[in-house]
């Protein structure tokens, strides 16, 4: 159980508001503009006014001026995904051979990827979340990651704040001016908040230029000094000085890591003595047998849902860590009740009433047809995370704080 979160020290001078910017116009605007509200389940649409309207939300101003636009975000990836190319979506598609593969496997990865796997994994990451990361802002995970389940009052986008806040906390971002790095930075939106909420400057790297560049222009929107990186991870040693951080926080990225040892002696060699590092990320729990058939199984099924290529143990989190120099703090599953299902099941429901939405303005020929290839690869297998998750077998939750001691 996380401990009572305290809120972080506010930065006021960043506080700025959102410069106004004019759309852009082109000939898919105006079928974005026709199907957002029809492909709102009413859920999210209440989420949504509820969120407009401020009721009931404890959120300070930092945290208001995080949040992006809903509606601006969903026009912007709806448009995206509206104008694809048959060969984006062709290897997109392609992508998720990799979660069908494991980093231990080396055998497997040569025989289906050929001797430069680590090349081809690459690849194949940039074709998947150069198309994921925009079906996951039409909802509540434009951050790409289902939080760890912090307040059964709140929303998804809302346990995110949460937990941000508890990163910020954990990690002693008490200062403005701290010099904080995310690998795995996404869209950037974390970066923002974590900016906002305590005057951090964050760097970002990202292995996809797609979500980079959003996030340049989100941190930009918002007169954010935050700067990102397109850098594959996987490619050591960091391009960084030594000591160059005060902090380092990363949200799932870890299963994506060939060489977690390899990558965790980077971060201790780029972060200061007395530095502390956040982990959140999926993991293997003891309660999993990869010798039972049904647990075999449903693991087959999630990790192409989660986009896990790695299949990381708290354990071997731990001791890697602790190879690197770390010294671990904390280690445990930062959900109440060790469960994530309330919000998988929140996110699941409102992506198959979109499904039903979009398979029926497809078969109308309102939308391409791509938009059904699309729709039926995401909300394939919510049921099997769940019942994962309930299990007890695995986690996108575990949380993992480290010091580099002094």
């Amino acid at each position: 159980m996380v401990r009572p979160i305290q809120e972080p020290v506010a930065f006021e001078q960043q506080q700025q508001q959102t410069p106004q910017r004019t759309s852009e116009a082109s000939d898919s605007d105006g079928v974005v503009d026709e199907k957002h509200n029809a492909l709102l389940p009413p859920t999210a649409a209440a989420t949504q006014k509820k969120r407009k309207n401020g009721g009931g939300l404890d959120l300070d101003q930092a945290d208001k001026a995080s949040l992006s636009n809903r509606l601006k975000t969903f026009r912007k990836s709806f448009k995206y995904l509206y104008n694809l190319t048959p060969q984006q979506v062709d290897d997109f598609m392609a992508s998720y051979v990799i979660y069908n593969l494991d980093w231990a496997d080396e055998a497997q990865m040569v025989a289906e990827l050929g001797p430069n796997y680590r090349e081809k994994v690459g690849e194949c990451l940039k074709s998947y979340y150069s198309i994921m990361n925009h079906l996951c802002a039409l909802g509540d995970v434009e951050k790409m990651y289902i939080p760890p389940f912090m307040d059964k009052n709140a929303s998804v986008i809302e346990n995110q704040l949460l937990y941000e806040k508890a990163i910020a906390r954990e990690i002693g971002l008490d200062t403005p001016g701290l010099r904080v790095l995310d690998i795995g930075c996404g869209r950037g939106r974390v970066a923002a908040h974590m900016a906002t909420a305590t005057g951090a400057l964050v760097t970002g790297l990202n292995i996809d230029p797609n979500q980079v560049a959003q996030a340049r222009e989100f941190n930009v929107e918002r007169s954010l000094r935050n700067e990102f990186i397109v850098r594959d991870f996987n490619d050591l040693p960091l391009p960084f000085a030594d000591a160059s951080f005060d902090a380092f926080y990363q949200i799932q990225a870890l299963s994506l890591c060939k060489d977690l040892g390899g990558l965790f002696r980077e971060i201790h060699r780029v972060v200061r003595p007395g530095a502390k590092i956040s982990l959140l990320d999926w993991a293997s729990l003891p309660a999993y047998d990869a010798s039972n058939p049904e647990h075999l199984a449903l693991m087959r099924r999630v990790k192409p849902l989660i986009g896990a290529v790695g299949t990381p143990t708290p354990r071997s989190l731990e001791k890697a860590l602790e190879d690197a120099g770390f010294v671990v703090l904390r280690s445990e599953n930062a959900s109440q009740g060790d469960l994530q299902t309330p919000l998988i099941e929140r996110v699941d429901v409102y992506f198959r009433a979109m499904r039903h939405i979009i398979l029926g303005l497809v078969k109308l020929r309102c939308l391409p047809a791509h938009f059904k290839t699309l729709i039926n690869r995401l909300c394939l297998d919510g049921e099997a995370f769940v019942k994962m998750d309930t299990m007890r077998l695995i986690t996108t939750s575990y949380w993992i704080v480290a010091e580099k001691p002094q």
